[in-house]
């Protein structure tokens, strides 16, 4: 990624497209997507590696906000890479929501969303230990999302599982953090090729937990996709 355009009125782009929310509470519905360049994570099952490994292209926001006029009145989704990365995010954000577009930010919790508006519905994703980037969560966000829940937002929490033992970890931390507390949506998505939904399926009713099993939709609907889906 180019440094030189992460400002407040460029942002690097791996791609806009128009699709399904194949992921979250909104799965299904029509969503114009803003996929950004740049990652600082390495997560061992990405599915999205040339966010990184490609060069971005850099747009401004006008730029940005002119393809969105396209799909007028549709439900945005912010996502990577990791969007938070490009300071460029916050202003964009905020034109998003005074145009009075329902905005969704998908981050991978490894950054602080002090910033992050509250009209805003923040996808936390807390990465497991066979991820190898558990280590990177930043931890002080669950109290935030608590402070998000009181203003109103419409946050969620993601976990994906790459196995039994990131199970038990994820049900470990809900416990360690009273996140059914939360009041907020608690998603547990498998790696397919790691793990099998009907075997995470099994595991959600044998320990009861109060959380949503999530398949990716878009996967299921164009398994021979990679990008713009």
């Amino acid at each position: 990624m180019n440094e030189k355009h992460v400002t407040k009125t460029h942002l690097s782009i791996s791609e806009l497209f128009y699709s399904l929310q194949g992921e979250s509470t909104r799965a299904g519905l029509p969503c114009a997507f803003i996929r950004l360049a740049g990652c600082n994570l390495r997560c061992r099952y990405c599915d999205s590696k040339y966010t990184w490994e490609n060069q971005g292209e850099p747009r401004t926001l006008t730029e940005i906000g002119n393809w969105l006029d396209r799909y007028p009145g549709v439900m945005v989704e912010l996502t990577g890479g990791e969007p938070l990365l490009q300071e460029g995010i916050y202003p964009l954000l905020d034109a998003l929501l005074d145009r009075g577009r329902t905005v969704l930010l998908e981050t991978n919790g490894s950054l602080g969303i002090e910033r992050v508006p509250a009209g805003v519905s923040v996808i936390l994703d807390i990465k497991c230990p066979d991820s190898g980037m558990h280590e990177r969560t930043d931890w002080q966000n669950i109290a935030l999302l608590a402070a998000r829940k009181r203003k109103g937002s419409g946050d969620e929490i993601k976990f994906v599982l790459s196995s039994v033992r990131d199970f038990e970890w994820a049900k470990a931390v809900i416990d360690r953090y009273q996140l059914d507390r939360l009041a907020v949506p608690l998603l547990f998505s498998p790696v397919p090729e790691l793990l099998a939904a009907t075997t995470l399926a099994g595991l959600i009713l044998q320990h009861r937990l109060p959380v949503r099993l999530q398949l990716q939709l878009h996967r299921l609907l164009w398994p021979d996709r990679d990008r713009g889906v």
